[in-house]
């Protein structure tokens, strides 16, 4: 499947070639307008059937989190600096690809017995050990990404690296292959979001749109709470989204509030389609519409993810419910705006 496809590429932020390079075929025969801009965003036009003067950006970033190389040491040890919100916890031990070369390697620690008395894992004090035995190991400024591969577990449930975000950019592949809609499409697969959102600022002054939609892989935090009793099943009060329970809608993370005239939209294009959907009540993270919401003179945003476990990790876990409720409420919203849709009284 694409999925599978965009996920097993690589696409540290700053470097996002592989990944674009798998979208152009994708896309070629399901829109116009073609373009890669200077900073690398792939933009593409779908004309609207009805209301071909109302454009609608779709958003979906390309970029992974990921590391690079800022040093060798002299016996082959590669020094390295995080790109995007890694915890430094999950990565000893770790496997990785360095480089264009896609040079294997492993991240070191002292070990268990030595440590036992660290709590956090300094990254500076990790290096990456390709089996080198001299400076030649990397060059500083080679991107270093997760060595993981995706897998099937279940029916329905998915496994694999970067699903933030190429689960969004495998639903916007689906959205175009299916349309055209009564609206414009202006398809944005974005660079750099990892690091701030500089992808989708850049194509939000460019293609000017009326509204947008920005698709993402958010996460679904509804796995036991150690700082609460250990009862059988106990999950937080208030996890944010579940894992399994449709497409979530934002009502705020940190870089933007959805006006209450589109969230209202989205709720109401959810429920009159039947399409599952959960509300995101807890403001952490963010995502591209947190600089496209505030582009000219402001554009109305519509945040719409998928729900997976264990984002930003090497793997992540997605379920195909929340996959087709993310597709079809971006569907449902595009065969309902009109021009009138959020004009102002």
């Amino acid at each position: 499947m694409l999925l599978e496809t965009l996920s097993n590429a690589i696409g540290v932020s700053g470097e996002e070639d592989e990944v674009r390079n798998l979208i152009l075929p994708a896309i070629r025969d399901h829109a116009a307008d073609i373009e890669v801009d200077a900073l690398g965003n792939l933009t593409a036009i779908q004309r609207g059937a009805v209301y071909p003067e109302f454009t609608v950006m779709i958003a979906a970033h390309m970029d992974e989190i990921g590391m690079m190389v800022t040093a060798v040491d002299s016996n082959g040890l590669i020094q390295f600096t995080n790109i995007g919100g890694i915890d430094p916890r999950i990565l000893p031990g770790l496997r990785v690809k360095v480089g264009p070369q896609r040079t294997p390697g492993v991240i070191l620690w002292k070990p268990i017995h030595l440590g036992r008395d660290m709590k956090t894992v300094p990254l500076d004090s990790l290096r990456i050990d390709v089996g080198a035995d001299d400076k030649s190991a990397a060059k500083p400024g080679d991107r270093i990404a997760f060595d993981s591969g995706f897998a099937r577990l279940s029916p329905k449930v998915l496994r694999g690296k970067a699903f933030d975000d190429r689960v969004g950019c495998s639903i916007l592949i689906d959205i175009l292959r299916a349309g055209p809609y009564p609206v414009t499409i202006a398809a944005a697969f974005t660079v750099q979001e990892e690091i701030g959102l500089r992808g989708a600022k850049v194509a939000a002054q460019r293609l000017k749109p009326d509204a947008a939609i920005v698709l993402e892989g958010t996460y679904a935090n509804d796995v036991p709470d150690p700082n609460r009793e250990a009862d059988a099943g106990d999950l937080p009060r208030n996890p944010g989204t579940r894992f399994g329970e449709g497409a979530v809608i934002t009502l705020s993370d940190r870089q933007m509030i959805t006006d209450p005239r589109v969230f209202a939209f989205l709720r109401e294009t959810a429920e009159t389609n039947d399409i599952p959907y959960q509300v995101k009540t807890m403001a952490g993270g963010g995502t591209d519409g947190g600089a496209i919401h505030t582009a000219q003179a402001g554009i109305p945003t519509m945040p719409i993810s998928a729900p997976c476990r264990y984002i930003h990790t090497p793997t992540a876990l997605l379920n195909l419910d929340d996959y087709e409720s993310a597709l079809n409420l971006s569907q449902a919203i595009l065969n309902r705006l009109t021009p009138q849709t959020f004009q102002r009284a």
